[in-house]
């Protein structure tokens, strides 16, 4: 006969089953390349007309020699001009910021929508404070630039890559 106690003894350890979760970890952010052209000061003109204000943004990312380290960059092309019948350029502000990322635990499918998507987020902040500050000191009222979905700007980008493909097909 064996004795019972009443308590039982797990069969399968408990660690096994717990997911592993992906790590991100910023390593260093850097600004390439900025350029901001005061169009406006260098041709004298003295517009106090409400600007229309154009955001591009282009994203890249690659891997760098280190393991499981990644470059992304930011790319943001601000063109702003005068809303009058032939606008007049204002100002342009080009700006490539990088971030380095050590990214571990993503699996290969994931990584180009991880590296694309979340650390993006990640540099927004800083990119918007530089915006912010150049504008600022070039002359003009602050650009706050909009909260931007890295997520649909991802899916614009694949939509835009697939499209030839299937034009070919």
């Amino acid at each position: 006969m064996s004795e019972s106690n009443g308590a039982s003894t797990p069969k399968t350890p408990e660690v096994a089953a717990q997911p592993v979760m992906p790590k991100l970890q910023v390593l260093g952010q850097f600004v390439r390349d900025m350029s901001f052209e005061n169009i406006a000061a260098q041709k004298a003109l003295n517009s106090q007309a409400q600007p229309d204000i154009q955001v591009q943004v282009a994203l890249d990312a690659r891997k760098r020699d280190a393991e499981d380290q990644f470059d992304v960059i930011m790319k943001l092309k601000i063109d702003s001009k005068t809303r009058e019948s032939t606008p007049q350029p204002i100002f342009l502000m080009e700006l490539e910021y990088g971030g380095i990322f050590k990214i571990e635990n993503v699996s290969n499918e994931q990584l180009h929508p991880f590296l694309l998507i979340e650390c993006p987020r990640m540099l927004f902040p800083f990119v918007r404070r530089i915006v912010s500050d150049v504008t600022r000191d070039g002359g003009y009222p602050p650009l706050n630039l909009d909260t931007i979905d890295f997520l649909a700007l991802y899916r614009q980008q694949l939509a835009q890559r697939s499209a030839p493909q299937k034009a070919d097909a």
